[in-house]
């Protein structure tokens, strides 16, 4: 990597522009550090497309001695977050503190003294929402949230602007890397998903503590904020159905793949009859559909709308210099914003504050839809019909059935693909044949999309 000067004085650096633009930075973590080298290596770039120069004035952290492979110039790092906040000079406060608490003090903090902020705190923004979008109208300021969803790939934007005309009838997304890395290595390699998770933190891609990750908790913050988005709307958190997928196994996906399915943990919205739906939890989809081809640690989010059809969005949904794209790109905007005297020219949800309206929420019990259904069972006679008629006097009609002679732990696996299916009859139907003498574990069922995207 090519040696550049510490960061200091910009403007002096590449020649006369017409003024500068002090920023403060709070959290100089992982990302916090991708936004320092961003803004130090793209520094000429950025100056030409704004026409004056973002000079990062302060950076607050707790700790002061770890090098973070940046260097920045005397007086700049500082233990105490108020240094930025309480300082006129600075426009725009990057928040990077993360978490739901004194994160929220600084943001609200920021904009009592008519500062813009910058933050990617998921978590923040789909709780607390409400309260920090109203103050930052109550104060006139802008609030950037780009990195918040899909690391560097601009979805924000394009919900709030590029696709502003269009009435949004659903969104799928891949919006966590550290699940699709997971079950893409348990697709593509084989292996449990401790162990696959083991390697996975070993690696890197997955925290010590790994649980809003793996439960699917990360992923219902973000497809908050994008449901906030795309209806206008501050949804409750807990009206989000949230599963994980720590109850995939190996069977699972060899029985997706011989049904030409794969498993992604994805995060559903759809309006149907001026209702929403709002769910995550891992999901069949067709092997050929585009979400089944993304890998790793990449997020994918495959969006509908009225008048533009189909829009997928691709790339690195997480990670230091992606997620540090977005910080600095939400940065320039504001500071636009500022030297054009156009500020809150797009609201934060892309509607004013005072048009945004409580939303329907469709509940999972009431979702239709096909399912994957795995049941373990004795290895006898009689055992097909006595599921298929409880699965009947539920409604629920069968469509394909895979029966293996393999011994699984005594017991032989026995998969069952349904018709479109109430969810509330599926789970009255797989608890009453939980309670049959024939059913060796917990029966594992996984609902199905046959063609996520289409029209509803």
């Amino acid at each position: 990597m090519t040696k550049t000067a510490p960061i200091e004085h910009l403007s002096e650096a590449h020649g006369a522009r017409a003024g500068s633009m002090n920023v403060g930075l709070i959290g100089f973590g992982t990302v916090g550090t991708g936004v320092v080298r961003v803004l130090k290596e793209n520094a000429e770039g950025i100056a030409a497309k704004l026409g004056c120069e973002l000079v990062l004035k302060r950076v607050a952290d707790r700790d002061l001695a770890r090098d973070r492979g940046v260097k920045l110039a005397d007086g700049v790092l500082t233990a105490d977050a108020r240094d930025i906040i309480n300082d006129p000079d600075i426009s725009i406060v990057i928040e990077l503190v993360g978490g739901t608490g004194v994160a929220k003090d600084f943001i609200l903090e920021a904009f009592e003294r008519g500062k813009h902020v910058v933050t990617a705190n998921k978590a923040l923004l789909s709780t607390h929402g409400r309260e920090i979008f109203g103050k930052a109208a109550e104060k006139g300021v802008d609030i950037g949230f780009e990195a918040s969803v899909g690391g560097g790939i601009p979805v924000i934007k394009a919900l709030r602007e590029g696709l502003a005309a269009n009435k949004v009838e659903s969104i799928y997304g891949i919006i966590n890397g550290t699940a699709n890395y997971i079950l893409s290595k348990m697709t593509n390699e084989g292996g449990r998903f401790e162990d696959v998770l083991r390697r996975a933190q070993e690696k890197g891609y997955a925290e010590a503590d790994p649980t809003y990750d793996v439960e699917g908790v990360d992923t219902a913050h973000k497809l908050a904020i994008l449901i906030n988005l795309a209806y206008g709307t501050h949804i409750r958190l807990e009206d989000i159905y949230t599963e994980g997928i720590t109850g995939i196994s190996q069977l699972d996906i060899k029985f997706a793949r011989e049904f030409g399915y794969r498993i992604k943990l994805l995060a559903i919205t759809k309006s149907v009859d001026g209702k929403v739906e709002a769910r995550v939890h891992p999901t069949m989809i067709p092997a050929h559909h585009p979400l089944a081809a993304i890998d790793g640690a990449y997020n994918g989010i495959f969006l509908k709308g009225n008048a533009v059809g189909s829009v997928l969005l691709y790339g690195m949904g997480a990670g230091m210099m992606p997620t540090a794209s977005a910080v600095v790109a939400d940065v320039m905007d504001i500071a636009r914003n500022i030297r054009t005297g156009a500020v809150r020219r797009v609201p934060p949800l892309s509607c004013p504050e005072e048009e945004t309206r409580p939303l329907a929420i469709l509940e999972t019990e009431s979702v239709e839809m096909p399912y994957y259904i795995r049941f373990l069972v004795v290895d006898r006679p009689g055992v097909l019909s006595r599921i298929s008629g409880v699965l009947g006097s539920h409604n629920i009609s069968i469509s394909s059935v895979i029966q293996r002679d393999r011994k699984v732990g005594g017991a032989v696996p026995l998969v069952v693909l349904t018709h479109n299916a109430l969810e509330r009859e599926l789970r009255a139907a797989v608890a009453e044949i939980s309670k049959m003498d024939i059913i060796h574990e917990k029966i594992a069922y996984i609902r199905i999309e046959e063609n996520p995207g289409a029209a509803n």
